[in-house]
């Protein structure tokens, strides 16, 4: 396996919108969502080990989120463990993960991937980052994975690909996209160059570095001025302090969409965010009337379809004449919602947390 080869898994999210069952003090990548036996964290790693030497593999997160870290991979050492006193979204993070890595390695060209999402076809996946890590290193250029489109979805980010090609599959990117409006999504699909924004990155250190100087100087200085300190005892002591003047962004606004060096790889390998709990409901097995039910035997659904239902198993549950909704209980907390409305869930928890705090957030 290539030395070289180093990966960053960004896990400091709160996931609010999978509430009740992600809670701040235990967030989704932490939990086993899908219900295979594994936490959506403990898949990943297991992944992006098939590329990078075990050594090489660096967890992005809270500092609150330490221990669970260390529970869950009990492979990684302390140095291996990331942290950020705050969140800053994910430009900050990169930045600090990037720059520790280039400080171990010049020559380090490394994958950064999200902690919470479901990938079904392993072998396209680790397919996609070779020829990624490949590209990267020969054309010095920032690489993000596309996946193709299945649907107009308004969930996800998009990504406009021209003809410029490089290493035969790789497209120069054109533009970025946040969340359309339906009628928008349709188009992007129609017009055949847009695809899904996986937020799963490749990249040469000197290169994303490179960038940071070019599109976001001063953030650039913060962890550059940090170099004599990566990887020594006083490491933390001086990120905390930096952490308090970085500006809260996100890479894809800070780079991603400025860079002229940007390709594409058109991915498919049954990708899923894991965002939401419409994503789950797409990936869960489903009963006759379309209701996706997780393993309580005590859940009955009369008359009722295409709910995603998710309660604890020691609690009888009776659903009469219930289309399209969420039904979802866990720590104290019961949660009924619109499936059309799931993106309101974010908006419940902030309301939740002004009238009775922090105790069921």
């Amino acid at each position: 396996m290539n030395k070289n080869h180093y990966a960053l898994i960004l896990a400091g999210g709160v996931g609010s919108r999978f509430w009740p069952i992600s809670r701040t003090v235990y967030p989704k990548q932490f939990i086993d969502i899908i219900g295979n036996g594994k936490t959506l964290i403990q898949e990943t790693y297991q992944r992006l080990s098939k590329v990078c030497p075990k050594e090489n593999i660096f967890i992005l997160t809270n500092e609150s989120y330490t221990q669970l870290v260390k529970e869950q991979l009990p492979d990684i050492t302390d140095q291996q463990i990331v942290t950020e006193p705050v969140m800053r979204n994910t430009a900050p993070c990169i930045a600090y993960g990037c720059f520790k890595i280039e400080s171990l390695n010049p020559d380090a060209v490394i994958v950064v991937a999200p902690s919470d999402q479901q990938i079904l076809n392993e072998d396209a996946f680790i397919n996609a980052l070779d020829k990624s890590l490949k590209t990267a290193t020969e054309h010095h250029c920032l690489v993000t994975l596309g996946i193709k489109p299945s649907r107009p979805d308004t969930g996800y980010g998009y990504i406009q690909y021209s003809d410029i090609v490089i290493n035969n599959d790789f497209h120069k990117v054109k533009n970025f996209t946040e969340k359309p409006t339906l009628d928008i999504a349709r188009g992007f699909i129609q017009s055949g160059d847009f695809l899904w924004n996986a937020g799963i990155f490749v990249w040469s250190a000197k290169s994303i570095l490179k960038a940071f100087e070019t599109y976001m100087p001063d953030l650039h200085d913060i962890f550059d001025d940090a170099r004599l300190v990566y990887n020594t005892e006083q490491e933390v002591a001086h990120i905390n302090q930096a952490y308090q003047h970085c500006i809260n962004t996100s890479i894809d606004y800070g780079v991603m969409e400025k860079a002229g060096n940007v390709y594409v790889l058109p991915s498919d390998f049954g990708w899923s965010d894991l965002g939401t709990w419409a994503s789950i409901y797409e990936l869960s097995e489903k009963d006759g009337a379309g209701n996706a039910v997780n393993s309580n035997e005590k859940v009955i659904m009369q008359n009722s379809s295409n709910c995603v239902v998710n309660m604890p198993g020691n609690k009888l549950v009776i659903l009469q004449g219930l289309n399209n909704y969420i039904v979802v209980e866990a720590n104290d907390t019961l949660l009924i919602c619109p499936r059309d409305q799931e993106q309101t869930v974010k908006q419940i928890v902030a309301d939740v947390k002004s009238k009775f705090g922090v105790e069921y957030v």
